[in-house]
């Protein structure tokens, strides 16, 4: 596994982690001695923490807590996975505040609200923001925060099959998210009736195939807007939404700000 540094501070890091593993190699533990939310934005892995396992795919967030250990493991996708990872001192994660139970997740399933922020970061490592990278992951850990400590997880223990099932689903939906895709279409895909589909993808993923699409389309037009090149209709449409209305009142409810407002970096308070 890579990583580059991209911000460091005395409270706040930024590292940018590619990882080449696939279903051939072994599964490594991982440890920090800070708190830490990685932004998956490509790929896919496994990760299991106090005894529960995630599958996290594009748009999850693996969820590090001081000195806990996490197996990690590749056995579903071949190609690795690249994370944006946000490393934060204990005093920094007191300041802001919430419960520790989030810290303590282990795994967070793709959640529109982290997802554009998530991209809105990568934007400002890509030098397409001009918000700072300390800005972004206090907006990243405070939305983190009030989200999970609102939020109480369950765990639903899966087989390995059906777990692996779900993550090439997820992919697949994630790589044709700009297309027309429907429930019955991923679960021939899968060999099961769009029943047992839905039970098995929401289990293993966290959400549903259709907000998971939703939820890739929104991480796609958070990454095109802040690139400034593009009406908002025209991204809109090129990531999968079929009326522009849809688009900015979903956009609008996942950022909390409307898409040109997002665009220029300013955010409600």
């Amino acid at each position: 596994m890579g990583a580059a540094a991209l911000f460091s501070s005395a409270d706040l890091s930024v590292l940018d982690y590619r990882c080449g593993y696939g279903p051939g190699d072994k599964p490594f533990l991982e440890s920090h001695r800070r708190y830490s939310l990685a932004y998956v934005r490509r790929g896919s892995f496994g990760v299991t923490a106090r005894g529960r396992a995630h599958d996290l795919v594009a748009g999850a967030l693996m969820v590090g807590y001081p000195d806990d250990e996490y197996m990690c493991t590749h056995e579903h996708h071949a190609c690795g996975d690249e994370c944006l990872a946000f490393h934060f001192s204990p005093a920094f994660a007191d300041a802001l505040g919430g419960k520790a139970d989030p810290w303590r997740a282990g795994g967070v399933p793709p959640l529109a609200e982290l997802m554009v922020l998530g991209e809105q970061a990568q934007a400002v490592v890509d030098g397409k923001s001009d918000l700072g990278l300390d800005e972004i992951g206090v907006l990243f850990a405070a939305r983190f925060l009030a989200l999970l400590s609102a939020k109480k997880t369950r765990h639903h223990p899966m087989s390995a099959a059906d777990r692996r099932r779900a993550v090439e689903a997820a992919l697949w939906i994630d790589g044709n998210s700009q297309d027309e895709i429907r429930l019955e279409q991923v679960a021939a895909q899968a060999g099961l009736s769009p029943f047992h589909f839905l039970r098995m993808f929401s289990k293993a993923i966290g959400v549903t195939p259709h907000q998971y699409l939703v939820r890739s389309r929104l991480r796609r037009a958070a990454k095109l807007l802040v690139e400034k090149e593009r009406s908002v209709t025209d991204i809109a449409l090129d990531v999968g939404f079929a009326d522009l209305s849809n688009f900015v009142r979903t956009f609008h409810r996942a950022a909390g700000v409307p898409p040109g407002q997002f665009r220029t970096a300013r955010f409600s308070k």
